[in-house]
């Protein structure tokens, strides 16, 4: 039984912490919710519970269709272990739908279909709000090499294939997401979560929105759309 350590890292949704292994962090998931760069703040009850459990299932679906991810094993509702990570400071965002920033962005409207997916990179960073980067700027800057870049976005397409399928079962739309990637022994793997948090995720039938946007956009019913998701992946995958 793992031992949890010295407190190490607090970001907006988790708490990390050491572990007697070297190799192995301790994550918990907090109910606190955040937006715009941490500009809007507020608790949605229950939801470090719910995300830990989606993004252990999802985690778990990948791993089983050849992508290796950081999870070792869920301790309880809100506690994981997970593999010590060198995290890439570049998050990949893969888009299906035009939603949110893109929509912003170009002028179309939120909804639109795209021809095709759509991989963007932002360079990690909270003070700077997370700007959007290229291949260039990641390279030059030292954040990843080139086969990394190119490896996290051939990953980022694999994983949509299975997520977007596996959505689509259960009557969710995956409109856009973001995935965050580490080293581990000279290997590319999948780190931190996935979960209504770090998704759009819209009911295929009324297009009713299931993740934080109900958060950002003040339209409430925060817990109950996350426990819809729950319920869902849970029937299937559970």
């Amino acid at each position: 039984m793992a031992v949890r350590g010295e407190f190490l890292y607090e970001g907006k949704a988790k708490k990390i912490y050491a572990t007697e292994d070297p190799k192995v962090l301790w994550m918990y998931y907090k109910d606190d919710a955040t937006a715009f760069d941490g500009a809007k703040k507020g608790i949605i009850n229950n939801k470090g519970i719910m995300n830990n459990r989606v993004s252990n299932l999802l985690f778990r679906l990948l791993e089983e269709n050849g992508v290796e991810t950081h999870l070792i094993e869920p301790l309880d509702e809100r506690n994981v272990l997970v593999k010590k990570l060198d995290m890439i400071p570049v998050e990949i965002v893969v888009r299906n739908k035009v939603a949110g920033s893109l929509a912003k962005r170009l002028g179309i409207e939120e909804g639109t279909d795209l021809k095709g997916t759509i991989i963007e990179l932002y360079y990690k960073n909270d003070e700077l709000g997370d700007p959007m980067i290229n291949e260039y700027h990641a390279e030059v800057m030292g954040w990843a090499t080139r086969n990394e870049l190119k490896e996290m976005q051939e990953k980022a397409l694999k994983i949509n294939q299975v997520l977007v399928h596996f959505f689509d079962s259960i009557g969710i739309i995956l409109v856009d997401y973001k995935l965050e990637f580490g080293r581990l022994d000279g290997r590319v793997i999948l780190g931190d979560e996935i979960s209504p948090d770090t998704c759009r995720l819209w009911d295929k039938e009324s297009l009713e929105k299931l993740d934080k946007d109900r958060f950002r956009r003040n339209l409430g019913k925060e817990e109950e759309a996350y426990m819809e998701v729950v319920r869902r992946i849970e029937a299937k995958l559970g």
